[in-house]
């Protein structure tokens, strides 16, 4: 197996599924901050600030995903002008 061949094995099972299942989970932290958002408003403003912090914990989760894709993406087209990676 070929260096070129171990990096996109990696990138195509390991690490692809894994940013996934990430932005997935901080999708679902977010709508869950959504949801006790929704919920706290009725109750107290101590609720509220700690949903708050879960929605930005979310958002900051899918910020830094979406910034290792892209820098995968970035890194790949950058070495596949040099030889066929990713």
């Amino acid at each position: 197996m070929s260096v070129e061949q171990l990096i996109t094995t990696i990138t195509t099972k390991v690490f692809n599924p894994l940013v996934i299942l990430l932005f997935a989970i901080a999708t679902l932290v977010f709508a869950w901050g959504v949801m006790l958002y929704i919920i706290g408003s009725y109750e107290s403003s101590e609720k509220v600030g700690r949903a708050k912090n879960i929605m930005i914990w979310g958002i900051i989760g899918m910020f830094i995903m979406a910034s290792a894709w892209g820098i995968v993406r970035l890194l790949c087209d950058f070495f596949g002008k040099y030889g066929r990676v990713c």
